[in-house]
Parts: C-alpha cells; structure tokens; sequence
C-alpha cells in the first residue's frame, strides 16, 4: 500500500502544473544572501516536531524541480528545506555557464561546505523543527554535494542520499569514525559521467571511512535519471528513466522514513 501511494503521488506531482505548497525564504551565509523554498510537513499524526531534509540543487541552481521535491517530501511528513548553493538571483541559463558556477563548489570543498553548514544552521533556527533528526539528499551537482554534507562530519544529520551525483571529492575521507550519517546512493548503472572507476573509488573510501552506506546502480540508466528535462535519449549521456526515477525515490522514502524515525 506504501509503494502504492508513493507512485502515484509521484507520477501525480510530475504530471501536474507546479503549483507549489510551500514558501520562499531567504538566509544568509556571511555577506551573502541565499533564497531557498521551505515546505511543511503535511499529515502529521505523531504529536511531535517533524524531521527535516534539506534538498540540494542540480548544476543550474534551485528551480521548479527541488520544489516539487520538496513537496513530495512534506506530504510524506517531513518538513523540507531546498537550499541554494550559488546566493539569490544566481541561476546560470545556460550549460556552459552552470558548469562554471558549479566547479566553484566541486573544486572548493571548504566553500561548498562552509554553504552547505549555513544551509544547516539556517535549518536550526526554524521553529516546529526536530533539528535532532536530519536528512540530505541532492541531484546531480547536488547529489554530490549531499555527499559532501556526509564527509564534512556533520553529527546532526542522519541520512543523506545522492541521486546521480558526482562520488569524487577533493576532500575524501581517509579514516574511520568521521562519517556520522548513513549514506544512500543511487546511480545509472551506464552513467558516463560517473564511470566504473569513479564508483569503485567511492566504495573504497566508504569502507576505509567505516561508513553506514549503500549504493543502488539501475540498468538502463544514464546521468540525470530522475529528471525529465534530461530528454530520453541515453545516446547524450543524460536521460530522463522513469523506471529507475520511481524505482529510487521509493528506496530513499523507505531509507529516510527508517533512519529519520518518521512515525
């Protein structure tokens, strides 16, 4: 009934018009401002403070997409933060111009985690919040990001999860007991940008970091798998599977709802 439910939420809020649930609001991050989009949890039974995930961005910034995701998230019962890597107004357009902005980050890790932590202390001073129970999770640019989230030891979150995100760091974690989240991967098992090497590197250093971790790789897939402005052609290397879109936004439901003690 569960897997039920999931699906068909989830081909509902693909199929529809965006019409979001939530609101905008803005932090900061020292000098610079940040505009992410929060949605409250919906259907709360427990009587308690709700979990909540933070949502990463793809290469091109926070878009329809993370709020729709955010949404999902918040009828599941969580409340859920999309937060914003590149500061208010920075949405590159263009292909080129989101791979700039997001190589600042991915060749910068003390940046990308110093707005990343923001992200989290901004999470920290919302009201109605268990801040005790956080998860992660990020596409692409932001699946990768997420992971970065994991390696940065950041004890107050739980779980984080990567959906077709790069598993390279330039700051990998080299010894145990500094990953504190349990960590979910989900990858095309043909995904270019993310070859057979990259994910056996990533594998080592989650063994030598003595991590909780697991990494789901779905056949047929390419980069993007999730999303479908990706196109249906697995020939350019990025393609929207609706398979492995339903197949991994279950498995991470089910993975968040455990390690979130969602009730």
């Amino acid at each position: 009934m569960f897997l039920r439910s999931v699906i068909f939420s989830l081909l509902m809020l693909i199929a529809a018009a965006p019409a979001f649930a939530g609101e905008t609001v803005t932090y900061m991050d020292g000098d610079m401002k940040l505009e992410g989009y929060l949605a409250r949890a919906q259907n709360d039974i427990s009587g308690r403070p709700s979990p909540i995930v933070l949502i990463v961005h793809q290469w091109k910034g926070l878009t329809a997409y993370e709020r729709m995701r955010a949404d999902m998230l918040a009828q599941q019962g969580y409340n859920a933060l999309a937060i914003d890597m590149y500061g208010q107004g920075v949405r590159p357009a263009s292909d080129a111009d989101a791979g700039t902005e997001a190589g600042k980050y991915k060749n910068n890790p003390a940046l990308a985690r110093k707005r990343l932590q923001a992200a989290l202390d901004y999470a920290h001073t919302l009201k109605a919040i268990d801040t005790t129970r956080i998860g992660v999770i990020g596409y692409c640019f932001g699946g990768g990001m997420a992971l970065e989230v994991a390696r940065m030891c950041a004890n107050d979150v739980k779980a984080v999860v990567s959906f077709h995100g790069d598993l390279t760091s330039k700051a990998p974690v080299t010894k145990a007991g500094v990953i504190a989240a349990s960590v979910q991967v989900h990858q095309g098992a043909e995904d270019p940008h993310v070859p057979p090497a990259q994910v056996a590197g990533f594998e080592q250093e989650m063994r030598a970091a003595g991590a909780d971790w697991m990494l789901i790789q779905y056949s047929g897939a390419v980069h993007a798998f999730t999303q479908q402005d990706a196109g249906n052609d697995p020939s350019k290397g990025a393609a929207y599977n609706q398979k492995a879109d339903l197949r991994s936004w279950n498995v991470a439901s089910d993975f968040l709802r455990t390690t979130l003690a969602l009730q």
